[in-house]
């Protein structure tokens, strides 16, 4: 089995990053805080620190026994290795990172604790952004004498490059989006309902060792929209022939490592000549946005670059349009910046050699529906690296 743990110098370069930040910031120690259980989006930081993940339920209550299951808290001090403190007894301790862990029924409790017999004082917290109101409250109980600060990028701002090993692990990971997101078109495009494409496409992620978060499709009236049904992500309806329907995944998860790639096509594969100008001048955009990343390019020049172009093909607008005003977003352990958006991203924020970026546009024309297509890629100093592979057009 292959556990996604990397090499330990890895890690110790990660750990030198953080912890650089974290005495430039004059502080004693970090507490960067992780959730699992599902909540993929928040395993991120704690992932990349130590490569814990936890599988118990994010929606779990707490009780007399268990507080605060599925969060998780990494311990960072300049010159020492991490101390990672978890929500379970007994975790396979030679897929993690660190050698110090400490298992317990209330990571929370425990965390502040840890600081207080360590003396840290003056301390930093990642994760503020979603460590609930009712644990921040108990954590500052356990530690009366830290005083605190909050960083939410401290561990995402040297996330946003990839080192050489996590590239060859997006190039798998684009080999394996590659073959679902062709299972769920070839099912879309060929006749089958929605929830039987998308159970092709889950099995090959899963028989290619990883998962997914949702595969949102749809068709026809609903086309305009992310999903046929916004609880499932795909519903037991079957595209009539000469429907526009959409494919995504939403998304591949290979070993924490996140990808998204999406199509649109037509059911039957004879799209109608409104329909194919549809799509292919939402292509178009995103062929153009992939062409304006370069290192050093300014995001905001690239995304009025694609402002530019949809208001050129756009009649109308969409639920996708208006709920994501971008043309893509890093990649990593979850989204992360930057956002390819004037509305979403700060003025100075730039590309740089080795971002794994989604790059993706929504196109709308009033009468004949909505297109949507995304691209994965690493941006390169020499050109950038496309690592989803499946077919643009499916006619």
């Amino acid at each position: 089995m292959d556990s996604g743990l990397f090499p330990p110098d890895e890690y110790e370069s990660r750990w030198t990053a953080v912890n650089e930040a974290v005495s430039d910031g004059g502080y004693d120690a970090a507490v960067v805080w992780g959730r699992g259980g599902g909540t993929y989006d928040r395993c991120g930081d704690v992932l990349y620190l130590t490569n814990h993940y936890s599988c118990a339920s994010g929606q779990e209550v707490d009780n007399p026994l268990n507080t605060a299951r599925a969060f998780y808290a990494v311990i960072m001090r300049p010159g020492e290795v991490p101390e990672l403190i978890i929500d379970e007894p007994d975790p396979r301790r030679e897929l993690i990172a660190t050698d110090r862990v400490e298992g317990t029924t209330n990571p929370v409790a425990a965390t502040g604790r840890r600081l207080t017999e360590t003396g840290a004082r003056n301390v930093v917290l990642a994760g503020s952004d979603f460590l609930p109101m009712r644990y921040w409250s108990m954590l500052q109980e356990a530690a009366p004498d830290v005083t605190w600060s909050t960083d939410d990028l401290l561990v995402q701002r040297p996330r946003r490059i990839k080192s050489a090993r996590e590239q060859d692990r997006f190039r798998e990971a684009g080999d394996i989006a590659t073959q679902a997101l062709d299972a769920l078109m070839t099912g879309l495009v060929g006749g089958a309902s929605e929830a039987d494409a998308v159970a092709d496409a889950v099995a090959t992620l899963l028989r290619r060792g990883a998962t997914c978060q949702m595969i949102p499709v749809a068709h026809g009236e609903q086309i305009s929209r992310w999903a046929t049904n916004p609880f499932t992500g795909c519903s037991t309806d079957v595209p009539q022939q000469g429907d526009l329907v959409r494919g995504w995944l939403d998304s591949i998860i290979y070993q924490g490592y996140w990808l998204d790639p999406g199509r649109t096509a037509v059911a039957g594969g004879k799209p109608s000549s409104d329909q194919r100008a549809l799509i292919e001048n939402c292509i178009a955009i995103v062929d153009a946005v992939i062409d304006a990343v370069k290192p050093g390019v300014l995001v905001h020049d690239v995304a009025r670059l694609g402002d530019e172009m949809s208001a050129k093909f756009s009649e109308g607008g969409s639920q996708m349009n208006d709920q994501w005003p971008l043309y893509g977003h890093g990649t990593g352990l979850y989204w992360e910046h930057p956002y390819v958006g004037l509305k979403m991203s700060a003025a100075d924020d730039r590309f740089d050699a080795g971002m794994v970026l989604g790059v993706e546009a929504f196109l709308h024309i009033d009468g004949v529906g909505t297109a949507a297509h995304e691209q994965n890629l690493i941006v390169h100093d020499g050109g950038n690296e496309i690592i989803t592979h499946s077919p643009i057009t499916w006619w």
